[in-house]
């Protein structure tokens, strides 16, 4: 069997989410057919999503009975030279932003990182919160970074994840007072000195607003996409639109909108209170036409878990467990929506 022939094969493989097949949609980078083996290599970007993981399952089903050894890789052509990779081992940075403080931001970062570890991913948490860092205390970590000889940062580790934050470099209660030039400086210092490795994705907590430090990210980063958080009150919308602009002016993809303190079930009447409103998240999302990545209820548990360092994601027993697990899927998936839109255009 020639490529052609397994070209042919391929053809009756969907994608659900773009709308054709992988080979119209040139999605097949590579096939070649050695032997008895087969090696191809798709552009699927977003590595343990359920939709590519199911597209690689599909492909090992056309195939199954041609008696060939399948040899699977993925890549995604960035269009970066290779002295524009600033990180040039992750595959993906997903940026979390909330246009106002008190939404939950950090715990959404936590949980969408540790529930892409929990898939399988190589996973990245780097806690941007210059002035209010506190990852470390919401993973319950005590290692602190190492340097080697070179002058590099070895980041510790928990859950799988990799971690980073100004809290490691600064005293338990000094607070950190520095003007926009120190923040672009130490920024830039953490993710070009810091030995993230092979990462598939990087989860950047980054602190509420529009100031410098979302602006350092945006100008130095290859942002592959940005969550937007935000509460279903009313005026944390307001400043959520402000953050979506802000990735807008940066041509910045915005996989989409979490609606976190969704709703609150009362433990001892089992009724659900709307504390901060209905529905407001998924209005926002359909305003603006973003996808809408899920609710998170509000859940004494959320705060128990990040108090004391177990994320709650982890706990497989939890219904609000349960639905970060399904918005850290979400997430996954409209990542690699974006990146083989991507890889589909430039064909």
């Amino acid at each position: 069997m020639d490529e052609d022939a397994i070209l042919d094969r391929l053809s009756a493989v969907e994608d659900p989410e773009l709308g054709d097949d992988i080979v119209s949609l040139g999605l097949v980078n590579d096939v070649t057919v050695d032997g008895d083996t087969v090696s191809i290599d798709l552009a699927l970007g977003a590595p343990y999503s359920s939709t590519e993981t199911a597209i690689a399952g599909e492909v090992r089903e056309v195939l199954a009975d041609t008696g060939l050894e399948i040899d699977l890789s993925a890549s995604i052509d960035t269009g970066l030279g290779d002295d524009e990779q600033v990180l040039p081992g992750v595959e993906n940075i997903i940026a979390v932003a909330s246009g106002k403080g008190g939404v939950g931001k950090s715990t959404v970062a936590v949980n969408l990182a540790a529930g892409l570890s929990e898939m399988g991913a190589r996973v990245g948490l780097f806690d941007a919160d210059i002035y209010g860092p506190n990852v470390p205390r919401m993973v319950e970590t005590d290692e602190r970074p190492k340097a080697t000889h070179e002058e590099t940062i070895i980041p510790p580790e928990k859950y799988g994840m990799k971690l980073m934050s100004m809290d490691f470099l600064v005293g338990e209660d000094d607070p950190v007072i520095w003007r926009g030039p120190m923040v672009h400086k130490v920024l830039t210092q953490l993710w070009e000195d810091v030995e993230w490795g092979t990462l598939d994705y990087m989860v950047v907590d980054l602190p509420p607003g529009t100031g410098d430090t979302q602006l350092t990210l945006l100008q130095s980063v290859p942002v592959s996409g940005a969550v937007i958080v935000t509460t279903p009150q009313e005026v944390a919308l307001d400043d959520a639109r402000k953050g979506l602009r802000m990735f807008g002016k940066h041509d910045t993809p915005v996989l989409g909108i979490v609606e976190n303190m969704s709703g609150f079930v009362c433990p001892d009447c089992g009724n659900e209170h709307d504390i901060f409103g209905s529905g407001g998240g998924r209005e926002f999302a359909d305003e603006v036409e973003m996808p809408f990545l899920g609710e998170i209820p509000l859940d004494p548990a959320v705060r128990e878990g990040g108090d004391s360092g177990a994320p709650i994601v982890l706990d497989e027993d939890s219904e609000t467990g349960e639905a970060f697990r399904s918005f850290a899927d979400e997430t996954a998936k409209m990542q690699g929506i974006v990146r083989r839109r991507q890889a589909s255009s430039q064909r």
